[in-house]
């Protein structure tokens, strides 16, 4: 039988995903206790109000991102970001290297395994040591025709290089970033089928998904 794996963090009032971002601030617009006053005896409504970043929990990064005039997450095709064959590669060291990178991958998402989410949440998640993709290993991607690439890292660049190398590359392309998964190591290498889509708003180049797999 089928399996869903949730590939998404949690987020919560409060929740740091990327050191430096406001967390998000999750409250009422309307309390069930006030939305007494609007309805008959015993129905009440709660009506949630949410302040946050787009760069929060699980999110994807579209072309726009990085590029002006490129599509936002609203111009994003739902067969770019939906019900995709998926892939896993595994980064054994700091970095994926080039060499990594095999074959086509063609309309494939790409998950790059690092297992760094088991600190998402700590003080270590955003210590600059996090593993990366490498400028060369996004051009063996790109080159590759990988439809999505996602990471459960703190980032797919290095942050010490200013250039964000993997982003330009791949966003240029056309490709979707998936960052901060996780659970990645609940999935086979191959033979299942990937989801990582975001709501259609108009002038966001990133928005949290709920990325879940098949398997």
């Amino acid at each position: 039988m089928a399996r869903l794996i949730d590939l998404s963090h949690t987020i919560a009032d409060g929740t740091v995903t990327y050191p430096g971002l406001p967390a998000p601030r999750i409250s009422d617009h309307l309390s069930r206790e006030a939305s007494r006053q609007h309805y008959s005896a015993g129905t009440t409504f709660q009506i949630a109000r949410l302040e946050m970043v787009a760069n929060t929990g699980t999110y994807l990064d579209a072309p726009a991102h990085r590029y002006e005039g490129k599509p936002d997450v609203a111009g994003l095709p739902l067969d770019g970001v939906a019900n995709l064959e998926g892939i896993v590669l595994e980064i054994s060291g700091r970095s994926l290297p080039a060499e990594a990178v095999e074959g086509s991958l063609r309309g494939r998402a790409v998950l790059i395994r690092t297992g760094w989410s088991r600190h998402f949440g700590t003080p270590a998640y955003g210590n600059g040591q996090h593993p990366f993709v490498t400028r060369a290993a996004a051009e063996a991607l790109a080159a590759a025709g990988a439809a999505v690439v996602g990471i459960d890292s703190l980032n797919i660049d290095d942050t010490t290089d200013g250039t964000r190398p993997a982003h330009s590359v791949l966003l240029a392309a056309g490709i979707p970033i998936v960052e901060h998964l996780t659970a990645l190591d609940q999935l086979p290498m191959n033979g299942f089928r990937f989801f990582a889509v975001p709501p259609k708003f108009v002038g966001m180049g990133t928005f949290p998904v709920r990325a879940f797999a098949i398997v």
